[in-house]
């Protein structure tokens, strides 16, 4: 019995690094070295605290900005918790990606993000920080096509930008990933970026499937970044942050 649990175990351990094989943790555990942000982050019980209070808000969107790469292709594991610490428990974050720096000063970034909510409404779908925005429902499967200007009709002689965006089959129904969404406790987030086609998986569940034709608008790589919103006061926690690069 003995060995057969002992054997069990060295299979188990094994399995866990094929898995991880390739992976580079961007985060030591212990300190922000190799990341930059203002001064709502810290470092606690192994864990990095991005927080807000009613005292010190921030007064826009603020990140955490991984120095030491800009990749383009490749596969990122991250542990996230998000609470909230209002009556409503509000919270919103994301991680990320493909972005660009647009503001040194207030580490404002731009760009691809895999988003979080406190209540699964927006958890692992694709945003565009300053960009185009809201792309897709969770779960969602898409094809982003050019942006092109249109008729306002809010503005007299005014025009807008419209991004054409095809639901293609293969969806995953967002009553799934809900379910499998712990609010308020640790989740593992997973991205996958190859070429023009990006991936969001949330505890496992496919939650963002994304061909991005857009000439002009698809980012091809960029820094990867951590996220505390504007609002009411919250927290959000990170762990595990984990880079593969790929071909």
């Amino acid at each position: 019995m003995k060995l057969r649990l002992a054997l069990l175990s060295l299979a188990t351990a094994a399995a866990a690094f094929a898995a991880d094989a390739g992976f580079k943790p961007l985060f030591n555990g212990k300190d922000l070295s190799g990341w930059k942000g203002l001064d709502f982050w810290s470092v606690k019980n192994g864990t990095i605290v991005g927080q807000t209070t009613a005292e010190k808000p921030t007064k826009g969107n603020t990140f955490l900005v991984y120095q030491d790469a800009q990749p383009a292709n490749f596969e990122l594991k991250v542990q996230f918790r998000l609470t909230g610490q209002n009556e409503k428990k509000w919270g919103n974050s994301g991680v990320q990606y493909r972005s660009k720096v647009v503001d040194a000063a207030a580490f404002v970034v731009a760009g691809y993000q895999a988003d979080i909510d406190s209540d699964g409404r927006y958890a692992g779908m694709l945003y565009e920080e300053k960009g185009r925005g809201i792309l897709m429902g969770p779960g969602e499967k898409i094809k982003i096509g050019a942006t092109t200007q249109v008729e306002d009709t809010k503005k007299k002689g005014g025009k807008r930008s419209s991004t054409a965006v095809e639901k293609l089959p293969g969806a995953t129904p967002p009553a799934e990933i809900l379910a499998a969404y712990k609010l308020g406790e640790w989740n593992e987030l997973r991205v996958v970026a190859k070429g023009n086609h990006v991936q969001h998986f949330l505890n496992g569940k496919l939650s963002a499937d994304v061909t991005d034709n857009d000439p002009e608008r698809a980012p091809k790589s960029g820094v990867i970044a951590l996220q505390l919103h504007q609002g009411p006061p919250m927290t959000i926690e990170f762990k595990d942050v984990r880079l593969k690069t790929l071909p």
